[in-house]
């Protein structure tokens, strides 16, 4: 990487894109927060400020064409990218049974296609360069069977895979694709899926017996981007949840202090 890289960042206005985008900025580099939601990106400029090594982007990770005059103007006015984190995505507790076509075209549009066309795109422009890295968000709904997560488990499951293909490919010209799989995350979108009364439920299949904050998922993050770090990891997925994809049978309750 550069002396001072420069990550984009999809979904950087809330949540865990938002907790990427601080982290960027506090280890010194520079960042590109992209979000559809014009509200957050207000949020998350006041909360920021305007400052040099900071670009905010409204975009539908979603639409092809935005996608590639985003990306060009990221690097023709910004700079060259040197990693991408497409932590961008949309979650639904849907029954299988109730799902219907509408829905999973539209989870897999944001959470696949959307993190296929940026990364696309951000690797034609580290090609030729020296490449970079490239971080994109799965789910441990996208390694194991959870409930109502039909559409959205599809969607992540294929990011795995999208991540092992591309960082084969993309590996002859430097570009290293490696993957996160959060488990239950303290972040906005658990509140759509997740409703309190099951929290107890998740609580108990995980050994650290916690929910993760979003600080966790960007510190995994800023290891995978960093080159001194990670230099050596490719087409990995990993998971970090508090233990829950490894748990097998477990206590009911945790042990009293």
């Amino acid at each position: 990487m550069t002396t001072q890289p420069t990550i984009l960042v999809t979904g950087g206005a809330s949540g865990i894109g938002f907790a990427i985008v601080e982290a960027v900025l506090a280890a010194g580099w520079r960042a590109i927060a992209v979000d559809v939601d014009a509200g957050h990106l207000a949020s998350a400029r006041k909360t920021l400020g305007e400052r040099a090594e900071l670009r905010f982007e409204q975009l539908d990770v979603a639409d092809d064409d935005a996608v590639v005059k985003s990306i060009a103007a990221c690097e023709r006015e910004f700079g060259p990218l040197s990693g991408v984190v497409n932590s961008a995505g949309i979650a639904r507790d849907v029954a299988t049974l109730e799902t219907n076509a509408a829905l999973f075209r539209r989870i897999l549009d944001v959470n696949l296609v959307g993190s296929f066309l940026v990364s696309r795109e951000a690797a034609k422009a580290m090609v030729g360069r020296g490449g970079g890295a490239i971080v994109n968000l799965a789910s441990i709904s996208g390694v194991t069977g959870n409930k109502g997560r039909t559409a959205y488990g599809a969607s992540k499951g294929g990011v795995v895979v999208m991540t092992k293909v591309m960082a084969v490919e993309l590996a002859p010209f430097g570009i290293r694709v490696n993957a996160i799989a959060p488990g239950p995350i303290d972040a906005p979108m658990i509140k759509q899926v997740q409703p309190d009364a099951e929290r107890t439920i998740w609580m108990n299949k995980m050994p650290q017996h916690r929910y993760g904050a979003p600080s966790d998922i960007a510190s995994a993050a800023m290891f995978l981007l960093d080159d001194q770090k990670s230099g050596f990891i490719t087409g990995q997925t990993i998971c970090v949840d508090g233990g829950f994809t490894i748990a097998g049978v477990m206590r009911s309750a945790p042990p009293t202090q």
